[in-house]
């Protein structure tokens, strides 16, 4: 073995506190914490981060398709079914969705605000299995009945309606009449309601069967758009290519990638600060282990000397020292994984705990989208985090155990 028995027990012996060594333990415990806290916290943060964007992403996609087929000219895109079949038969394209969007004013007996209406076929609906699985108060094809709409479950907070009762909606495009443009308005029952447990969707997006969509937005047969679901979400830039080029210049395709650009790089930039900045904790409890080390060093010059003179190497005094320090380092790596995977396992269950102690929201669905508090841990992530921890920890034992080695016992002696 690298280390011997007395080495390890000798090393173990230094770290343990006696009275008058009571400030040098106090260090080495503060390092242990520093330690543990800087690698639990890290894991922690980069799990929610993982989480956070992969919730987003599965919600962004499990209601808008990795690709968007719109006109290039013009509100809306004719003869659609055509259209369709031909971007169907491309491959690595699952399914294609016509859709009708657009903004409307809805209101209720008791409230009223801005909203998206998409009008889908009621088949399409029921496919969409993240929207058809969420719907409450009725079935994933109530759109199959005549004047009936699916809203979300917070927009229906916000109105005060609940299933069964009526909604109003104004489009602001009006009909052009002789006295000038009225508003186009109509009332619509609320078939069911729906949450994908994020929030700009589930306060401002209503369904209803595409042709009271196309009725009410007076859009004739034709459709604003296509959405395309592929069966790889990588695939994307191969279809969106092979799309424009079969459809030619009177489409614009869009994709997913495009569309959440921002959004999403926003969240990898704020991923990659939290890193460096939490390993900087990291930094700082090994920067406070090779102050301790130090201390413990000089603390022990008598000891040294009487092991050198005792016929102790200095390779032997240097392991003792070195595994000192990379004891706390291990261990507190350890500990430091074990609480963060325990933390991120339970965390929705502390951050109920936490609102509840504390009477706030931790966790607006206004603010951060999702409705609960995400966490995936990475096996990758995690071991990258270990080997720093522990790259840190073993590099700040370096230069203590090097100057205990080279400590003269004649120097140390001489004044005892």
């Amino acid at each position: 073995m690298i280390f011997s028995a007395f080495e390890r027990m000798v090393a173990m012996r230094y770290l343990r506190a006696r009275r008058k060594e009571g400030f040098v333990s106090v260090i080495a415990a503060f390092s242990f914490l520093g330690i543990v806290l800087g690698v639990a916290t890290l894991i922690i943060v980069m799990a929610v981060m993982n989480g956070f964007r992969q919730e987003l992403l599965s919600r962004v996609l499990g209601l808008n398709g990795h690709l968007g087929v719109y006109p290039a000219y013009g509100a809306a895109l004719g003869n659609y079914e055509k259209t369709a079949e031909r971007v169907g038969r491309i491959d690595g394209v699952n399914m294609v969705m016509p859709l009708i969007e657009g903004q409307v004013m809805v209101s209720s007996e008791r409230n009223a605000q801005g909203a998206i209406v998409r009008g889908v076929r009621p088949r399409d609906f029921a496919k969409r299995k993240l929207l058809a699985d969420s719907v409450a108060g009725g079935t994933a094809d109530v759109l199959s009945q005549k004047g009936t709409v699916v809203i979300g479950d917070r927009l229906a907070q916000k109105l005060g309606v609940y299933v069964g009762e009526d909604i109003t909606l104004i489009s602001p495009k009006g009909t052009v009449t002789a006295f000038g443009s009225v508003p186009r308005m109509r009332s619509y029952t609320v078939g069911g309601t729906f949450s994908v447990g994020m929030y700009e969707y589930d306060a401002n997006f209503i369904f209803m069967p595409m042709a009271e969509a196309q009725k009410f937005f007076d859009t004739g047969d034709a459709v604003t758009n296509l959405e395309v679901y592929l069966n790889k979400a990588d695939d994307v830039d191969a279809v969106r290519r092979q799309i424009a080029a079969r459809l030619g210049t009177g489409v614009r395709v869009y994709d997913w990638q495009r569309s959440n650009a921002a959004f999403f790089n926003a969240i990898q930039v704020e991923r990659n600060v939290m890193f460096l900045i939490l390993t900087l904790i990291i930094l700082v409890a090994s920067f406070n282990m090779i102050s301790g080390l130090i201390m413990l060093v000089k603390d022990k010059g008598r000891d040294i000397a009487v092991l050198r003179t005792m016929g102790a190497t200095r390779g032997m005094v240097m392991r003792i020292f070195f595994m000192s320090g990379a004891s706390i380092g291990f261990f507190g790596t350890l500990f430091g994984v074990l609480f963060g995977l325990l933390f991120c396992g339970n965390i929705e269950n502390i951050r109920r705990f936490l609102e509840s102690l504390t009477g706030t929201d931790l966790f607006s669905a206004e603010i951060y989208f999702l409705s609960r508090l995400p966490a995936e841990v990475n096996p990758v992530e995690v071991a990258a985090v270990v080997i720093m921890a522990l790259f840190l920890s073993f590099a700040a034992t370096i230069y203590p155990s090097w100057r205990a080695a080279r400590l003269d016992p004649v120097e140390a002696l001489r004044y005892e």
